[in-house]
């Protein structure tokens, strides 16, 4: 739908508010979305304790105790429904020994297991209720990893899965490796087994489809094993699985898992498995991150998620030694930060000129320039209104790029580069303390 605003001359000025509302994240809307979307029913899962940790190092226990804050912060009230844990070493168990004591509804604590009955008496003694259960599913896994026939694998699997629905244990099956399984013959047979053991125990099993080598792509026109959409749709449509069961979990390895992990929630697919900033195996998995800010694309802000707390998610993981990309999305230091001139005029100008949304509205973080003698008085002023403004006169205060205070400023910075015969841009604590001389700050104000 087209959002006119006001009108430029004899021309309608169209800004689609509807979609780009700026105090919130873009909204997914339209067309055929809503022929297998249902909104209300999708929600985040988490891996970063068990795919995370096995992906990039071992985590203490602190740590772990410390993610898990985070992502309760996060998506504590409803979007993030579970996390996974190992319950391999002391520690692991001790995790979900400490997780329990917290009390928190969400995310809910899942055990991460092979089908081995060993590891299930480890879920046993945890007292978790809730088990992911690894079932390989393509022929290179069951082949050539495990040594034994499908059938064998399958039987394998199920054997685990109905002990632990005996003991009241819900399961989520991980059908690893999908995008590379035949769907006739090892997907669809497995699933219908898994549904009768659901039926008969009265207790759901949820099926997680893994692009285990991040192969799967995002189109409905794609046929099985890759396409995403077309497995999630034979899922739902032939073994029967409802929707809210359904889960899909991404690799990076092409560059995909973004675009998957939504075309999966498109096609029907509930439930997203996703990790903090992408960490996990090889090029790592669906940034958990980055899904939030879709999902309240999708759903709207209906507060159960927090997107304020993502900030927070990159200080955690810079504090454990994370090297975030300059250019990452949404925490990196360059996200919010412009360089060219003519984008730091239009952000003068007007903020939704360069922006998908207003980050300090939606994320607690100030968009910003970097600042260079090429950068422009332009750019010392946007600098000064996005880092100072509210604290020197509050939300309706403003500087020009002709402000004298503004040009006293550059001028300034043009001295000091030229002096130290520097190339880096200025960070912004230097910033703040040329900015100080001219714009007198109490020293309990600090820049956000």
């Amino acid at each position: 739908m087209n959002c006119r605003g006001d009108s430029v001359g004899d021309e309608d000025v169209r800004l689609f508010h509807e979609v780009f509302p700026f105090d919130s994240p873009p909204r997914i809307a339209g067309g055929r979305l809503s022929t297998y979307l249902k909104p209300d029913s999708i929600r985040l899962t988490d891996t970063t304790l068990r795919d995370g940790q096995q992906g990039w190092r071992n985590f203490t226990l602190d740590e772990c105790l410390r993610i898990y804050e985070v992502l309760n912060e996060l998506g504590g009230r409803g979007a993030i429904v579970s996390t996974e844990l190992f319950l391999y070493t002391p520690k692991d168990r001790e995790v979900a020994k400490r997780i329990l004591e917290l009390g928190y509804e969400y995310p809910k604590p899942l055990a991460w297991i092979r089908s081995a009955l060993e590891d299930l008496r480890l879920v046993l003694d945890t007292r978790l209720d809730g088990v992911v259960v690894l079932t390989s599913i393509s022929d290179y896994q069951i082949k050539f990893k495990l040594g034994i026939t499908r059938s064998k694998a399958f039987d394998k699997y199920l054997m685990v899965i109905e002990e632990a629905l005996k003991r009241g244990i819900e399961v989520t099956a991980t059908l690893e490796d999908a995008t590379r399984a035949d769907l006739s013959t090892n997907i669809v047979p497995f699933v219908n087994k898994l549904m009768k053991l659901s039926s008969k125990y009265g207790l759901p099993i949820r099926v997680k489809i893994d692009d285990t080598l991040g192969v799967g792509l995002p189109f409905p026109e794609v046929p099985p094993p890759r396409g995403v959409p077309s497995l999630i749709r034979a899922v739902i449509e032939e073994c029967g699985v409802p929707n809210e069961w359904v889960e899909f979990h991404g690799h990076n390895d092409l560059g995909l898992a973004v675009a998957n992990h939504l075309a999966a929630w498109v096609y029907g697919a509930s439930l997203s498995n996703c990790t903090l900033l992408g960490i996990g195996e090889r090029a790592g998995n669906c940034p958990l991150e980055v899904m939030l800010i879709h999902y309240v694309g999708i759903r709207g802000n209906d507060g159960t998620a927090n997107l304020k707390a993502i900030p927070k998610v990159a200080s955690l993981m810079k504090s454990m030694g994370l090297k975030i990309p300059e250019f990452y999305p949404l925490v990196g230091e360059n996200a919010f930060k412009t360089k060219a001139g003519i984008n730091i005029d239009g952000l003068l100008k007007n903020p939704e000129v360069y922006l998908p949304f207003n980050p300090e509205e939606v994320l607690g973080v100030p968009y910003t320039v970097a600042i260079t003698p090429y950068s422009g008085r332009v750019a010392v002023a946007l600098w000064i209104n996005a880092h100072i403004g509210r604290l020197v006169s509050g939300n309706g205060f403003r500087v020009s790029k002709d402000d004298p205070r503004v040009k006293a400023v550059y001028w300034e910075i043009i001295r000091l580069f030229e002096k130290k015969q520097r190339k880096e841009p200025l960070t912004d604590e230097e910033m703040l303390k040329i900015v100080r001389k001219y714009f007198p700050l109490k020293e309990t104000q600090v820049i956000k």
